[in-house]
């Protein structure tokens, strides 16, 4: 017999029926975040049909898409962009007061983005299946958990019974070889696979990374890599649990009263050996430099150290025209008119000590408008009791509230057209960070170097100490 993998293990200890050739299987699940977008409409299909939340406690909600990050006016009256943000944060606390669920809003000192907020509490555990209606949900992947996004209906279902009908997905395992070099992070990893396999490389699997350099990742970093899994067409994520793992648990929150326990339960899901993945990608990091996006999808891109590529598809024809870049041309002279540092993929702790360690003692370039905005309240007061806005201030970046900002520029935060932003975000999509704005993916060690140089740059001289 051949061994199971972690998937294998997380799938079948949640399997309430198993899967059948005329039917999915049904998954329970074990923690549902909902936030104020895509929530609405299945609270709604609830309350025509009568139905309460099966499992409040297993249900967490917060605001962050919608919200703005300026704060309050002196009449308390938040500056939200639209009146539509208004009234998707306020109904979705008139939705939770009614369904007796827990709510991090704008003055609990836990709010923030929801990816960002279930680790820090410490509901995002090993072993359990996690949704959301939201597509970055593989990022709690990073704790061995299968964890990936559900549309509205599905959200819903969620709602309503706890459970989800699921087909059971591939597997493909992702072996980074060798160790990371100076100034190559989690992003630079994930933005590196993503070029190998393609957008649609991993679709109808999960994945699991593995290797050297993941096992040297913090928490942080994996939970950026499993974040980026949906952009290379993955349903999922996932790390095995381990002493990173235990210890970044420990103590928090959320976590189960008999810790011991647990923990022993969390460390048997590992890949066996022997056990089979439907793929098999290897990507190895030992020459490996900092990576930036170049087109118009997350696929497209190269070490910041290259030159731009011949356009040898009719969509790097057309994503160059976007873009307004042309073959030959080196990267790391791309002028840029702005940078925003945040996200579900880059706004925690690490990414601003990582972003702060650049920009300190130096200066954003003139014209160029550096926006870093805090993942949650409690990175927000941890940032500061450091002292890292003050930091960017000095630089001459602005320090904001909490919220998902400029990564969707639903709240009001967004570039402008013609505009060439280095974002820390998951999506360079057309408009995707405003009407006509050019998204260059990065991480926040690059796209601080780049705020200080007026272009894309490379981190490694300004954190080896070379650069001035």
């Amino acid at each position: 017999m051949t061994g199971k993998t972690l998937f294998d293990k997380v799938w079948e200890r949640n399997v309430v029926s198993p899967e059948a050739v005329d039917s999915p299987a049904i998954l329970h699940v074990g923690l549902h975040l909902v936030h104020e977008v895509t929530s609405p409409q299945a609270f709604t299909v609830l309350k025509q049909r009568g139905l309460k939340v099966r499992r409040p406690d297993l249900t967490l909600a917060t605001m962050d898409h919608s919200t703005p990050t300026l704060p309050a006016g002196p009449d308390g009256a938040r500056p939200y962009a639209t009146e539509q943000a208004k009234v998707q944060v306020e109904t979705l606390a008139k939705n939770c007061a009614d369904q007796g669920i827990e709510l991090l809003d704008f003055d609990d000192n836990r709010r923030g983005i929801v990816h960002i907020v279930g680790p820090e509490l410490g509901r995002s555990q090993p072993g359990i299946v996690i949704v959301c209606g939201d597509s970055h949900t593989s990022t709690h992947g990073a704790f061995g958990a299968l964890a990936f996004g559900i549309g509205t209906t599905e959200v819903g279902h969620v709602l309503a019974t706890q459970t989800l009908f699921q087909r059971k997905p591939k597997t493909m395992r992702v072996r980074f070889k060798g160790d990371a070099p100076l100034g190559v992070t989690a992003k630079d990893l994930a933005l590196a696979m993503i070029a190998k396999v393609g957008i649609g490389g991993a679709t109808g699997h999960v994945i699991e990374y593995a290797g050297p350099a993941i096992e040297a990742l913090d928490m942080e970093g994996r939970m950026t890599l499993c974040n980026l899994s949906i952009e290379a067409g993955a349903r999922a994520g996932m790390v095995a649990p381990d002493d990173v793992t235990i210890e970044y648990l420990r103590g928090r929150p959320g976590v189960p009263e008999d810790f011991e326990k647990a923990e022993a339960e969390w460390r048997t899901l590992y890949t066996d050996e022997g056990a089979r993945f439907d793929q098999e990608v290897e990507v190895d990091v030992t020459a490996l430099a900092p990576m930036v996006t170049y087109g118009v999808v997350p696929d497209a891109g190269a070490p910041v150290t290259e030159s731009l590529p011949v356009a040898d598809n009719d969509d790097l024809k057309d994503a160059y025209d976007y873009m307004g870049l042309s073959a030959g041309t080196p990267l790391n002279s791309v002028k840029i008119d702005r940078i925003f540092i945040g996200s579900c993929t880059n706004g925690r702790l690490a990414d601003m000590r990582m972003a702060a360690s650049i920009l300190k003692g130096r200066k954003v370039a003139d014209g160029v408008i550096a926006l870093i905005v805090p993942g949650s309240e409690q990175v927000k007061t941890e940032a500061e009791a450091e002292g890292l806005h003050d930091i960017f201030r000095a630089a001459g970046a602005e320090w904001r509230e909490p919220g998902c900002s400029m990564c969707i520029a639903m709240n009001g935060d967004a570039g402008a057209p013609g505009e060439v932003v280095v974002s820390t975000s998951n999506r360079n999509f057309k408009g995707r960070q405003g009407k006509g704005v050019r998204t260059v993916l990065a991480s926040p060690a690059t796209a601080a170097a780049s705020a200080i140089a007026g272009h894309i740059a490379d981190p490694r001289p300004y954190l080896s100490g070379e650069a001035a």
